[in-house]
């Protein structure tokens, strides 16, 4: 079916508003938590807007080496968030963007048999994993409820007025609207939050003055990549975790669309995922993952055309030039951003968790698998001393919550239900198996 421009131009449209408050609050709520200037701020969501567009053009551009040719739009997984504001705040800017390259490259050299590798990842780890990662994102959220931490007015009324506002107005918008609305509901609480804050004299339009209508990218623009092992892994482990849900997206899409996927499709989707995570790194910006929510939006609107989601990468890759459109996001007051975290985060629990309902709770071994991986990321992010006197080697995987938990699952899982005597089998066959729907 042929379109005219303007309506591909307004379907491109829709699908940027649906995925635009996840691709701007991402690099507002790391650059908030790494002390990055207004100036910085302003540049780091531009480039993750631009990104975002290049990675999408990339994913739906199908050749013979990438790109899997459905209607996917990527942005930066909040999988990602926990991690790179753990390896900020240890190791620097530089080692963020040198294992964003890295867990890029190795997507990119495990694509042809990662198929074999699920087994490794089945819902009990991978469940675990995101459950982790979002329990540690919960306290960035209710610091940015109280003001962010250091500021002078941290836990006032006011603040949390704004907060708990903005929560309860996108909790509503979920309540009496379907749909497109609902879709953006996290883009309108902070738009409106944004207004209701400016009467209470706590939004800073500065930024935006001084911002420039147009800059041109540039490469390494934060730090040079530095390459850390502990920060690899926990890129890694992320990246893994990202390409089995996008495997669940590229079925979804396949099933809307009525095309079947090959396997050799699979691996070109999971190569141009690859490929956006190393020019994220080199950009500075973030790794690059499916949007799930555009894919609500394909099953809606019915639109389900390639040149739609061009025309909506080619905007964002617009957008992404123009600084001062980028400094209208971060005026958005602490707060606001923090009500809405509340949300967000929340729903990466959430994620964990309805990831965690294909497990086969009868088994004691998937009982245990979570227990202790849940508990062990959990302990180590509540207690980060509780190796300081272990050797290096040790400490550089378990200082991180993140990383401790995700490797006890992974451990644990080989020793219950991978490596496990033939005779067992039958006990745990749902706690193995992936089903991607």
């Amino acid at each position: 079916m042929k379109r005219n421009p303007f309506k591909v131009a307004s379907l491109g449209i829709q699908h940027v508003l649906a995925m635009y408050a996840g691709a701007v609050i991402v690099p507002l709520i790391i650059g908030g938590a790494l002390h990055l200037s207004g100036e910085q701020l302003t540049y780091l969501v531009s480039i993750d807007i631009l990104t975002s567009g290049i990675a999408t053009i990339l994913q739906v551009w199908q050749n013979r080496f990438f790109g899997i040719g459905l209607p996917i739009v990527l942005g930066c997984t909040f999988t990602a968030v926990g991690p790179i504001i753990a390896i900020g705040g240890q190791y620097g800017l530089s080692a963020i963007y040198g294992s964003i390259i890295m867990s890029g490259i190795i997507v990119i050299l495990i694509s042809n048999f990662f198929g074999k590798l699920v087994k490794f990842f089945p819902p009990v780890v991978t469940g675990s994993v995101v459950t982790i990662i979002g329990i540690t994102l919960i306290p960035v959220a209710m610091n940015n409820v109280a003001g962010g931490q250091g500021s002078h007015d941290f836990g006032s009324g006011s603040n949390l007025a704004l907060a708990f506002g903005t929560l309860l107005f996108i909790i509503l918008l979920y309540r009496f609207f379907n749909g497109f609305i609902r879709s953006i509901a996290i883009l309108i609480g902070l738009i409106v939050g944004t207004i209701a804050a400016s009467f209470m004299g706590k939004v800073n339009l500065s930024a935006v003055g001084e911002a420039s209508w147009f800059h041109m990218v540039r490469p390494f623009y934060f730090a040079t990549p530095s390459f850390e092992l502990a920060p690899i892994i926990t890129m890694t482990l992320v990246a893994i975790v990202s390409l089995v849900e996008s495997s669940g997206v590229y079925f979804a899409l396949s099933d809307i669309t009525g095309r079947k996927l090959t396997e050799k499709d699979l691996v070109k989707g999971y190569r141009a995922e690859g490929l956006a995570s190393i020019l994220g790194g080199l950009f500075n910006s973030f790794p690059y993952t499916t949007y799930s929510q555009n894919v609500g939006l394909v099953q809606l609107s019915g639109v389900k055309e390639k040149n739609v989601i061009y025309t909506m990468g080619g905007i964002l890759v617009v957008l992404g030039f123009m600084p001062k459109i980028a400094a209208l996001t971060t005026a958005v007051p602490t707060p606001v951003l923090g009500g809405a975290m509340v949300a967000m985060f929340g729903m990466v629990i959430a994620a964990g968790i309805k990831m965690l309902s294909k497990v086969d709770f009868a088994s004691q071994e998937n009982l245990l698998i979570i227990a202790c991986s849940v508990g062990m990321g959990l302990g180590v992010t509540a207690v980060p001393d509780l190796f300081s006197h272990m050797p290096n080697t040790v400490k550089i995987i378990s200082n991180s919550g993140i990383v401790a938990g995700s490797l006890t699952a992974i451990f644990l899982n080989l020793i219950f239900n991978v490596f496990k005597p033939v005779k067992e089998n039958h006990a745990t066959t749902n706690g193995q198996n992936i089903k991607v729907s």
